[in-house]
């Protein structure tokens, strides 16, 4: 675990948050093409088991992906596949700015 615990030696939520964030975020870039810029809007995670050693991976399943939302559920599991937390996440899908004129 490293330095992803917190101070009673469980992985810490923000960790597995972040890690779902970024499983959302990644998914959605790839879905609606690398030149859109994705950004999270809201994140729920329900913490359902603690982890104290080895790994944890995540999985995303889009709910949704729009022209200017995505939404996606995840779960995270570790090394024995116990499912340790599930997290939903709303993006928001924008084009980017055009460049500045000048």
């Amino acid at each position: 675990m490293g330095s992803n615990t917190q101070p009673y030696g469980l992985l810490h939520g923000g960790a597995t948050a972040a890690l779902c964030e970024t499983v959302a975020s990644f998914g959605t870039a790839v879905a609606v093409g690398l030149d859109r810029i994705v950004t999270g809007v809201e994140l729920n995670v329900n913490h359902l088991r603690g982890v104290r050693e080895g790994h944890v991976t995540a999985t995303g399943v889009p709910v949704h992906v729009g022209r200017t939302t995505a939404v996606w559920d995840m779960r995270v599991i570790d090394d024995e596949g116990r499912l340790t937390a599930v997290g939903r996440c709303t993006l928001v899908i924008r084009d980017p700015a055009p460049p500045a004129a000048g």
